[in-house]
C-alpha cells in the first residue's frame, strides 16, 4: 500500500503519539452578554447587572447592547429587552436612530399590549414617521425576526400616514409574501408597484419574484419575470447577471445559463472570481461537467488571483457524480502547483472512496486531509472510524501511528484510535502495554472490543 507516513520519521511519529498534550484551560472571561443571558427568570430585572457592570469599570459597547436586545427578543424576554433599550437610551450611550426607536416601540407594544397607542402614532409624536426610511427599518426588522406577516401592515400604515413607499418598501413587502408562499399577495403588490410612475421597478425586484415563482413550481411565470429582470440589467452589473444565471440553473435551463454567461462577459468586459464561482455552481447543478471544465480552463487563463473556492466547485461536482478519481487528480494537480487546497475537500473524496469500498484510496486522501493546515476540518466520524478499522487490520505500524498522531491534532482522542494501534501492534508482534497505559492516561476505558482484541496476543 502507499505509505503516507513518509511525511514523518518513525521517531517523530512515536513522539507525537506518546507525548501527552497538556493545555491550560481557557479562562472563561465574563461578559455583559453572559451575565444577562444567565438570568433565567423573566421577572428578574437586568438593570442591576447593567449598573454593576459599569460600576466595576467595564466599558459598554453599543453593538453589544444591540446584540443583547436581539437575543432577548428571540427568547421572548421582552420585558428584559425593553429594560436594556430604555437603559441604553437613558444613559445616552448612543443617539437613537429610527431603527432603535422602532425596536423600542415594538418592545413596548409586546410588553404592555393594546393599552398603549400604536407604535406608529408614537412615532408621529416623536417626529419619526415622515419618511420611508423609518417604515423600511421596521419592515426590515420584522423580516430579520421572521415575522413576515407583520410587514404588509406596516406598508398599509405607511400609506395611511401619507408617506410614499419607495422601491425598497415594495421589495421588502414582496419578499414577505413570497416567504409565506402567498403568490397572489406578492403579485398584487408587484402590480401596484408597476403602476406607480415615480417607482422604477429594477431587475432585483423581478428576480426576487422569479425566485418565489420557481419555489412554487410556477416556471412560466418565473421565465416571464426573468425576462423582465434581464431587460432592466445595467451595464457592467455582474451581480445581476450572476443572480439570473443562478435562477435559470434552478429552472434547469442550460441554454439560458450559457447565453447569459456570454452576455455578461460582453457587458462587464471580464469575469471576476465571484462570477466564475456562480457559473461553476450553476453548471454543476445542471450536471454539465464538460461545460464546467471549459469555464474552469477559462478561469485558469484569466489572470485572476487564485481562490480555491473556484476549482472546488468542480471538485464538488465530480464527487456528486461519483467521479472521485477526477476530483482527487484535480486536488493533487493543485498541490503540485503549490496551490492551497481545503481539508474538507480531501475528506469528501475520502468518503466517496470509502463508500466505493476502496479503503486504501480513502486512507490516502484522509491522511492528506488531516495533515493540511486549515480551519473547518469536519470529516464524517463514521468514515474516520471505518478507515481506522481497515488500517488497523491492513496497515503497517508506521502508517497507523502516523494517521493516529495526525488525528489527535485535529480531533479528540478516541477508543477507535487505540483499537487501530492495538491491532497493528499485535499483528506485528509488538507489545501493547505502553498503549494500554496511555489509554488510562487519556481516560479511555477498555470495553469488550478492547478485551477481545487483547486476546489475540495470546494466540
Amino acid at each position: 500500500m502507499i505509505s503516507s507516513s513518509k511525511l514523518l520519521s518513525k521517531t517523530q511519529i512515536q513522539n507525537a503519539f506518546f507525548s501527552r498534550f497538556y493545555h491550560t484551560n481557557r479562562v472563561n472571561k465574563s461578559t455583559l452578554h453572559s451575565k444577562i443571558s444567565t438570568l433565567g427568570n423573566l421577572k428578574t430585572s437586568v438593570i442591576p447587572e447593567l449598573e454593576n457592570w459599569v460600576k466595576n469599570g467595564n466599558k459598554v459597547q453599543f453593538a453589544d447592547l444591540q446584540q443583547i436586545i436581539h437575543d432577548l427578543r428571540q427568547r421572548k424576554h421582552f420585558t428584559q429587552a425593553l429594560e436594556v433599550s430604555e437603559w441604553m437610551n437613558g444613559k445616552g450611550i448612543c443617539v437613537f436612530t429610527p431603527v432603535e426607536h422602532a425596536v423600542q416601540l415594538d418592545l413596548i407594544g409586546s410588553v404592555h399590549g393594546s393599552k398603549l397607542k400604536s407604535p406608529y402614532q408614537k412615532m408621529k409624536e416623536m417626529g419619526l414617521a415622515s419618511s420611508p426610511l423609518t417604515y423600511n427599518n421596521i419592515m426590515s426588522l420584522y423580516t430579520k425576526l421572521g415575522q413576515y406577516e407583520k410587514v404588509p401592515d406596516v406598508l398599509t400604515e405607511m400609506k395611511e400616514n401619507n408617506v410614499f413607499p419607495d422601491n425598497f418598501s415594495y421589495r421588502i413587502c414582496i419578499n414577505s409574501y413570497g416567504a409565506r408562499s402567498d403568490i397572489e399577495g406578492m403579485e398584487k403588490i408587484l402590480k401596484e408597484m408597476e403602476s406607480k410612475s415615480r417607482i422604477v421597478v429594477d431587475w432585483n425586484t423581478y428576480a426576487i419574484a422569479a425566485n418565489f415563482y420557481i419555489k412554487s413550481n410556477l416556471n412560466d411565470k418565473a421565465l416571464n419575470a426573468l425576462k423582465k429582470a434581464e431587460a432592466r440589467l445595467g451595464n457592467e452589473d455582474g451581480t445581476g447577471y450572476n443572480f439570473l444565471i443562478s435562477l435559470y440553473a434552478s429552472l434547469g435551463n442550460t441554454s439560458e445559463v450559457l447565453r447569459l454567461w456570454n452576455l455578461e462577459k460582453e457587458a462587464c468586459k471580464r469575469y471576476i472570481n465571484r462570477d466564475y464561482i456562480t457559473m461553476l455552481e450553476s453548471l454543476v447543478k445542471l450536471g454539465e461537467l464538460e461545460e464546467a471544465e471549459k469555464v474552469l480552463k477559462d478561469w485558469e487563463s484569466s489572470g485572476n488571483i487564485y481562490n480555491f473556492h473556484v476549482p472546488n466547485r468542480l471538485i464538488i461536482g465530480y464527487c456528486k457524480n461519483g467521479l472521485y478519481e477526477k476530483a482527487e487528480a484535480m486536488l493533487e494537480g493543485l498541490m503540485k502547483k503549490g496551490r492551497v487546497t481545503a481539508p474538507n475537500s480531501w475528506a469528501i473524496v475520502a468518503m466517496g472512496y470509502h463508500h466505493k469500498d476502496q479503503k486504501e484510496k480513502a486512507f490516502k486522501c484522509m491522511m492528506v486531509s488531516v495533515n493540511i493546515k486549515g480551519k473547518g476540518w469536519d470529516p464524517n466520524p463514521k468514515v474516520v472510524t471505518s478507515i481506522l478499522n481497515w488500517i488497523g487490520d491492513e496497515g503497517s505500524i508506521q502508517d497507523v501511528e502516523a494517521f493516529v498522531a495526525s488525528l489527535r491534532k485535529a480531533m479528540p482522542v478516541s477508543r477507535e484510535m487505540y483499537h487501530a494501534l492495538i491491532k497493528a501492534y499485535i499483528r506485528n508482534g509488538k507489545e501493547v502495554d505502553q498503549l494500554l497505559n496511555q489509554m488510562k492516561v487519556d481516560k479511555i476505558v477498555e470495553d469488550e472490543e478492547t478485551k477481545k482484541l487483547l486476546t489475540m496476543r495470546q494466540k
